[in-house]
């Protein structure tokens, strides 16, 4: 291990911001991703997704901020930190004059790990013949065959940006049953990256919200489970604007109906402070915790204490595009 790399901890962003043609992109992002986990990072597309990845597989340079990948400068040492992690995003930029096995062979020659018998393995898992030309193959088979090469050298970070993005649903299925076997067998770390909440609810044990350029919160997805519930009531004196209830955001109205997201542990006293019938109360889902978030609005704002990683945050739905 690096002697510069902090203990447990695959992925260390340090008050990182970044502006394109003065447009803040990110703005001051700290995020830490422990070693061993599967981390997911989700928000609305312009959030600060790709361009905080970018940083970490050493594509743009830290201009603010600090990056470390593994302990290393993703910048200052590209080849170091590259053989060491695995990348796959929604681009389909294999060259596809290539065959399988001539995309397989130069891609051992590049990692040191590289595991033959898992390689083919993968090979018959996904279905492909060394033989056939990638032009060949289908959008979901050319993704199989990217995330292939990406994780065949057991890469100790495995970075997926949006890999399942515009696939049918088998190859979604085969790109995230690989990815579970990937950790489960080998205990790697990855980062998902992805809009698909359901697939980011399925692997992911943490998960982060960007918008605006920033992390707004992070929790364990038990965390979020007990953080959070969501609630069916019926205001008793509606005036057609959406309840005032402490600590519930991400209002929603159906007939008579209002449903929202609200703090567990407050719930009892915030109903208590209002004129609301509560009629259910449900377990949250992370896409429903998402939603909510998106749709905070700026006279409903909400503090949100994170965990020991990051400080506290404000938020409101001006920070939320």
């Amino acid at each position: 291990m690096n002697a510069s790399q902090t203990v447990g901890v695959a992925v260390d962003v340090q008050n990182l911001s970044r502006k394109f043609r003065g447009n803040e992109a990110l703005r001051d992002v700290n995020l830490q991703i422990p070693s061993g986990s599967i981390f997911g990072l989700v928000g609305l597309n312009g959030a600060g997704k790709t361009t905080l990845i970018r940083h970490l597989i050493g594509a743009l340079v830290a201009k603010h901020g600090q990056v470390r990948v593994l302990g290393q400068d993703p910048v200052a040492d590209p080849v170091g930190v590259l053989r060491r992690i695995g990348y796959l995003s929604e681009e389909d930029s294999l060259p596809q004059w290539l065959r399988v096995g001539e995309l397989i062979d130069f891609s051992k020659a590049m990692y040191p790990t590289w595991d033959d018998a898992y390689a083919a393995e993968l090979c018959e898992m996904f279905s492909l013949s060394r033989t056939s030309r990638l032009q060949s193959l289908s959008k979901g088979q050319r993704a199989r065959a990217g995330l292939l090469v990406a994780i065949a050298h057991r890469p100790e970070l495995l970075i997926l940006d949006e890999p399942s993005s515009g696939l049918d649903p088998i190859a979604r299925s085969d790109i995230l049953e690989a990815i579970i076997r990937t950790v489960g067998e080998d205990g790697r770390t990855v980062l998902f990256s992805s809009h698909l909440l359901d697939e980011v609810a399925r692997v992911c044990d943490t998960v982060a919200l960007m918008s605006a350029g920033r992390i707004v919160e992070r929790r364990t997805i038990e965390d979020l489970q007990s953080r959070y519930c969501e609630i069916i009531c019926r205001e008793n004196f509606a005036d057609g604007d959406s309840p005032r209830l402490p600590a519930a955001f991400g209002w929603q109205r159906s007939g008579g109906e209002w449903s929202a997201v609200v703090e567990t542990q407050r719930l009892e006293a915030s109903l208590l402070s209002g004129d609301l019938q509560l009629l259910n109360r449900y377990e949250i889902t992370l896409e429903r915790w998402f939603t909510a978030r998106a749709n905070t609005s700026a006279d409903d704002p909400l503090a949100i204490e994170e965990d020991e990683s990051g400080p506290q945050q404000a938020i409101a739905s001006g920070e939320i595009q």
